[in-house]
């Protein structure tokens, strides 16, 4: 049976390459493209139906956190309908967008900023080299420069400091993450094409 599926991976996914190449196999790439999106809305369908029925008996339980867990299911249940039966730019998709996730979002990355400050004194205070000072430092000028003052922004941090750093810095860490995540994802697909790795399998 791991010899079956192997194969069939390796056939899928060598059919999938070479429509990048040759023309005649173009059918055949889009018919199995097709067929890989549809199965990923079935597993995502699968995890949210998980995920209801893990919180729905944690509320069944009366376990500890459950009215989170019934605010998430109502709001899930919710998001769900008026999706299904509204179109996005309707208002109530609007108001649901603008007073309930991006709210979510910005008090996320504000927990994020936080988060990042208190692990670099944490940082410091276990080994206080150059790079947890540049890390601290780094963060705190971000920190001040991007903050919404009733004055406006901070002479330098926010007109100088800031920039520079989110469009030179980050753009620059952010590009090698990318190189690093393309260069991992072609390798770990080059091993399933070739038969060295087998997630398929259960292995």
């Amino acid at each position: 049976m791991r010899v079956i599926t192997a194969v069939i991976a390796i056939a899928a996914g060598f059919l999938i390459l070479g429509g990048y190449f040759f023309p005649m196999l173009a059918p055949v790439q889009t018919l199995l493209l097709n067929w890989a999106i549809i199965l990923a809305g079935v597993a995502t369908l699968v995890g949210i139906f998980n995920l209801i029925t893990v919180h729905t008996d944690k509320i069944r339980r009366r376990e500890k956190g459950s009215a989170y867990s019934a605010l998430l299911v109502i709001g899930l249940v919710a998001a769900l309908l008026f999706g299904m039966a509204l179109r996005p730019e309707h208002e109530i998709m609007r108001v649901m967008l603008n007073g309930i996730i991006i709210p979510a979002e910005a008090a996320l990355m504000g927990l994020l900023t936080i988060s990042l400050l208190y692990a670099a004194i944490r940082l410091l205070r276990r080994r206080a080299d150059l790079m947890g000072i540049i890390f601290l430092v780094t963060a705190a000028l971000l920190l001040l420069g991007s903050a919404t003052l009733p004055f406006g922004n901070m002479p330098v941090l926010g007109t100088l400091v800031r920039p520079w750093t989110t469009q030179v810095l980050a753009i620059g860490g952010a590009r090698g993450i990318l190189i690093g995540v393309a260069l991992g994802s072609l390798t770990t697909g080059l091993r399933v094409l070739f038969g060295a790795d087998r997630p398929y399998g259960g292995n």
